[in-house]
């Protein structure tokens, strides 16, 4: 159990980040946490081991995120293919030639980030003396493969075939081949370009933010990634999607290029990467919050418990590397 406690820890924080903590996944929604560790957790667990093995860094991990982003999108639930159930009749906003494209954009920065990267940067905060080492073997390795397939399936089947059609009263929807031969050959060459990057190193030769800055910084660049989602819900945008679409390639691309410069300071710490972690799952939290006037009392009541208990789990690891 020693051996393998990462592994565990990680499979069931990244759901648990991402889709319970934020409020994607409520209380009385709690059974879907568990197809929700097999898809997100194993996926999260096999592209860290892969990127180990690889000798990558976190590029590599964020462009294998980014892979299994376009998989949940593309294949698995379709969410960024199909028209958006919740919205009833209305026509999508950013929905051009059968794509999502503002909710795409979105999940692409939400999932490659809350799902693999921030869950994976946190449990090597909490087993930071194995953090260098594999936390599977092969025949793990090809065991959480078989979980993530099968949890794949779970995931299409409730969603594609019955929530759309049983929640939603949606009408089935069959996705054009192109949309998924496009999404497949977008993972092939994330993977690739994971893999050729796996050997990039950022030169050291500059001071690192002290850590607190670290953290507004990182707060002030993810708490502007919701704009694109609450885009999705208002009823009639008087702008064109090309602006939000735009504008949120160019934030992304500033954050990585920021965060890239910082995390290669010549002093980067445990203390700065808590940070990193600390406001990107306090943004989570909030951002979570949003239209969150319409749920039920009981899961409104169960994530603001959740969020306080997670904000004090936090501050004790931050307590625990201070001291260390």
């Amino acid at each position: 159990m020693k051996r393998i406690a990462p592994a565990l820890t990680l499979l069931l924080l990244a759901p648990f980040v991402a889709e319970v903590l934020s409020g994607a996944t409520r209380i009385s929604f709690l059974f879907a946490y568990v197809p929700e560790v097999m898809v997100w957790g194993c996926g999260a667990l096999i592209i860290r081991e892969v990127v180990l093995r690889w000798r990558g860094g976190w590029t590599s991990i964020l462009l294998l995120g980014l892979a299994l982003s376009v998989a949940e999108e593309f294949i698995i639930q379709q969410t960024s293919i199909a028209p958006l159930p919740w919205l009833g009749t209305a026509h999508a906003y950013g929905r051009i030639w059968g794509v999502n494209w503002v909710y795409f954009l979105y999940m692409l920065g939400y999932e490659s980030v809350w799902v693999v990267l921030v869950p994976v940067q946190l449990t090597q905060l909490i087993f930071r003396e194995r953090r260098g080492e594999r936390w599977l073997r092969t025949p793990g390795l090809v065991i959480s493969a078989v979980v993530f397939l099968l949890g794949s399936f779970i995931a299409w089947f409730t969603w594609t075939q019955q929530a759309r059609t049983v929640v939603f009263h949606a009408p089935k929807y069959s996705p054009p081949p192109q949309l998924i031969l496009c999404g497949l050959l977008a993972i092939v060459a994330l993977v690739l370009a994971g893999w050729r990057l796996s050997g990039l190193r950022d030169p050291v030769s500059h001071p690192t933010p002290k850590p607190w800055l670290v953290a507004v910084g990182v707060f002030v660049l993810s708490l502007p990634w919701w704009i694109l989602i609450s885009l999705v819900f208002i009823p009639s945008v008087p702008v064109s999607p090309a602006i939000p679409l735009a504008a949120g390639l160019v934030w992304a691309i500033l954050a990585y290029a920021v965060i890239r410069r910082w995390s290669s300071g010549s002093d980067w710490g445990d203390l700065h990467r808590f940070a990193i972690v600390f406001s990107a799952i306090l943004v989570c939290m909030l951002g979570g919050f949003l239209g969150s006037s319409a749920w039920p009392r009981v899961d409104l009541i169960g994530k603001v418990i959740l969020n306080v208990i997670a904000v004090v789990a936090l501050l004790a690891l931050a307590r625990r590397l201070t001291v260390a």
